[in-house]
């Protein structure tokens, strides 16, 4: 399944085969994208969907093998599943015939843990409404709202909308601004922007295209230059800018040109306040210094990219811990949104900026770090930190 590709809310749907999820899914969308068969297992790999909901808008929603499935291909199936709830934002979890026991319980531990909430749906109420025993033994389980739903029953389904709309955070669906709380209408912001030969051709890569969309939304001037007219700029009395935004791989040369009075960050770090654990990286960033030889880092990309020998994550990264440390260090990439968890072999772990991926989706991709104990950093606050610039390039929101 392709996944972290879309900024959309992402909503799964969760329960035991033969439920009715596919069903569930092409009634909500009003239309058939779902395969539905009587048989039980007809859904194999999850299958990830976009759509639009009248209410939330356009979501993703990923329909799940059924969580008891059977046999060696049965439990692949089910482990699929529950590795879908790491990219979620919202989940529906469907039970029938007043059943609730051990699967929906495990399938509930997985929302708690992963910090993803859900709505409970009894369905085929047509054939069996939803039982007080069952809403009892549900309690004492869970807090999560009940709803007695059917596909029969189209007149129930605005109860659902409303229901998820209620669920899904906010914050996955609003949109959220990079810079509109550290800039000003009228305000000039610099966008310094790089070109080698890991720039996409013809286009700006997304950092920088929505960074320009922020600066114009919030009403200010945004000037976009490459790194080699920057002091071309500031010799000719250009406008002054009020805040500076740089690719973190010119960090060196830009911080050496920019006044110090002028507030400098870069596109990677804004990502990471707005998408990644920003409190985290503050603290574990530091955690450089204390590197030692022989010890491992894990870089995490977010994306899928063939590489160069200009390559951030797997070259240049590297190459700028090891000289800043002098240590020799080892370096584990993975990439995509595959999850490491076992992480007692590492002694830091630098994610990148993850501009094509959710904020729930890079929370639950560090979480084995943090629950480790494991420093945490970002590529921009790393190379800042091994540039000396560390302290200046976070100052803009630590106000």
């Amino acid at each position: 399944m392709s996944k972290g590709k879309d900024q959309k809310p992402h909503i799964g749907i969760f329960g035991r085969r033969n439920n009715g999820k596919s069903s569930i899914i092409n009634t909500i969308v009003k239309q058939e994208i779902a395969i539905v068969s009587e048989q039980a297992g007809t859904t194999t790999d999850p299958v990830k969907k976009s759509i639009e909901i009248f209410g939330i808008g356009p979501a993703i929603i990923i329909d799940t093998a059924g969580i008891d499935d059977t046999g060696d291909l049965g439990e692949k199936r089910v482990r699929k599943s529950l590795d879908t709830i790491k990219t979620i934002d919202c989940a529906i979890l469907v039970i029938v015939n007043n059943e609730f026991g051990f699967y929906e319980k495990q399938l509930i531990m997985q929302f708690r843990d992963h910090g993803v909430p859900y709505v409970i749906l009894h369905n085929k109420s047509d054939i069996q409404s939803v039982e007080e025993i069952t809403l009892e033994k549900i309690k004492d389980f869970s807090s999560a709202e009940v709803l007695d739903f059917s596909v029969n029953q189209p007149e129930k389904l605005p109860m659902l909308i409303e229901t998820l709309r209620k669920t899904i955070p906010e914050t996955t669906y609003q949109k959220s601004s990079l810079l509109g709380d550290i800039i000003k209408p009228n305000q000039v912001v610099l966008l310094v922007t790089p070109i080698d030969s890991e720039a996409p051709d013809g286009r700006m890569i997304l950092p920088q295209a929505m960074a320009i969309r922020d600066v114009l939304d919030n009403d200010c001037i945004c000037i976009v230059l490459k790194e080699t007219n920057l002091k071309q700029y500031f010799d000719e009395n250009m406008p002054r800018p009020q805040l500076v935004v740089t690719d973190s791989q010119a960090f060196k040369f830009v911080s050496s040109i920019i006044p110090a009075d002028i507030p400098l960050t870069s596109f990677s770090i804004v990502f990471a306040r707005l998408r990644g654990d920003f409190a985290h990286y503050l603290k574990g960033t530091p955690e450089l210094s204390k590197l030692q030889d022989g010890d491992r880092v894990l870089i995490l990309e977010s994306c899928t990219h063939q590489t160069s020998c200009e390559d951030i994550g797997r070259h240049k990264l590297p190459k700028w811990i090891r000289d800043f440390t002098g240590k020799d260090i080892q370096f584990d990439i993975v990439s995509g949104l595959n999850h490491v968890t076992d992480m007692h072999n590492y002694k830091l772990v630098i994610q990148c900026g993850g501009c094509v991926v959710t904020r729930k989706q890079l929370l639950n991709r560090l979480k084995p770090a943090v629950d480790a104990h494991i420093p945490v950093s970002n590529y921009g606050m790393s190379i800042a930190y091994v540039n000396g610039i560390f302290d200046r390039v976070v100052e803009p929101f630590m106000k």
